[in-house]
């Protein structure tokens, strides 16, 4: 249960986010999730959004250096330990994790990771009973 999340480079200075952002909800996209990372010259903005092809268009037309790379989302239980536990499934198995953002609301925590190998972290989450969300879930967050 694959999902795409664009990855979209930022220069660091003042408005780059804001232009992204108008971008986006000018072409009728909704963001779904987002992380950035950053260093003193440039960020990464990681985001699950609502139409990611349409998304990849519309930035690269305003002249963005973006991508679209596989993650997976998955739920847990909003509680001491369980994001501990599914991550132990994946180390105990070999599964390294480039990177994650989550959020939590209510009972459940939503999970977005890029592992290095996705076939093998997919079988394992779902070995575990992991609660695996679709690409369409997440675009709907």
């Amino acid at each position: 249960m694959l999902a795409k999340q664009l990855s979209v480079f930022l220069e660091n200075k003042s408005g780059r986010l804001t232009e992204v952002t108008d971008v986006l909800g000018g072409a009728g996209i909704n963001l779904s999730a987002l992380s950035i990372a950053d260093n003193s010259d440039f960020g990464i903005l990681r985001c699950i959004v609502s139409d990611p092809d349409k998304a990849y268009q519309v930035l690269k037309a305003a002249h963005f250096a973006v991508k679209i790379t596989d993650v997976i989302g998955f739920t847990c239980p909003n509680v001491s330990g369980s994001l501990s536990k599914v991550l132990k499934h994946l180390s105990e198995n070999g599964v390294f994790i480039e990177y994650m953002y989550s959020f939590s609301n209510g009972d459940a925590a939503t999970v977005v990771i890029r592992p290095t190998d996705l076939e093998n972290c997919e079988r394992i989450l779902s070995e575990k009973q992991v609660e695996l969300m679709e690409a369409s879930a997440l675009y709907q967050l």
